[in-house]
């Protein structure tokens, strides 16, 4: 269990690496809707091909959508509130997207977890998968500690924020090692479908309109390359 406890820690810790670039190299508008764009892409490609391919080898289409279908939902319920906060209290618009961005980030990276301590139970880490999750939460660590370091966090805020997710996935991780039944894979099927319908939701509502502000027709391009790299690592 440590060894995939160590895994789902290092996936995640992406996203506090993300959130020091972006304090200390302060990227600028373009660059963040570059990174943005290419992490969609990326996200994309790991939701087509880590979690929906595993997911429907293990459980039936219809309810692999169901599930995708009930973390879309979660996701645009959590947006919703963060929004309607952030108007309440006066919060800023980048504050209220970078938040949502974080709470996709959360619904995506447990359960990816769970998946990536399954695959330690299954005799070893799936290398695809944990590159696409590296490489996919760097991009969500930047771009949404950006539009937090705009509002007026603080480093040391948001540290703690992704430390806490780093924590909690790394738990996640060894719970799916301990759980999830890699002869069964109904359970873990249904982890996977529920991370990616919220993955998906979060890319469409934050990150893609926020790439296309900056990069425009560029965009489309951009979010093909990104899933063209997820689409080599997957091969991997």
């Amino acid at each position: 269990m440590g060894t995939a406890v160590f895994w789902g820690g290092l996936g995640a810790s992406a996203l506090l690496l993300g959130a020091v670039a972006a304090y200390a190299l302060r990227p600028g508008p373009r660059l963040v809707a570059l990174v943005m764009a290419l992490g969609s892409g990326l996200l994309i490609g790991s939701v087509s091909f880590e979690l929906i391919d595993d997911a429907v080898q293990n459980a039936e289409v219809a309810q692999v959508g169901l599930w995708a279908l009930a973390g879309a939902l979660v996701f645009t319920a959590g947006d919703w509130y963060l929004g309607r906060r952030g108007r309440r209290s006066g919060g800023s618009s980048d504050a209220s997207s970078s938040l949502a961005i974080v709470f996709g980030a959360v619904l995506d990276g447990i359960p990816e977890s769970f998946v990536l301590g399954l695959t330690v139970r299954e005799g070893g880490v799936s290398v695809a998968l944990l590159a696409a999750v590296v490489l996919s939460n760097l991009p969500e660590g930047v771009s949404s500690s950006t539009g937090l370091r705009a509002s007026g966090w603080s480093l040391g805020r948001v540290a703690a924020m992704w430390s806490v997710v780093v924590v909690v996935s790394a738990v996640a991780s060894g719970a799916g090692y301990v759980v999830l039944d890699p002869s069964g894979g109904a359970t873990g099927a249904a982890v996977q479908a529920f991370a990616a319908g919220a993955l998906l939701a979060m890319v469409a509502d934050t990150m893609l309109p926020e790439s296309f502000q900056e990069e425009g027709v560029f965009t489309g391009t951009l979010v093909v390359v990104g899933f063209s790299l997820a689409l080599v690592l997957s091969a991997l």
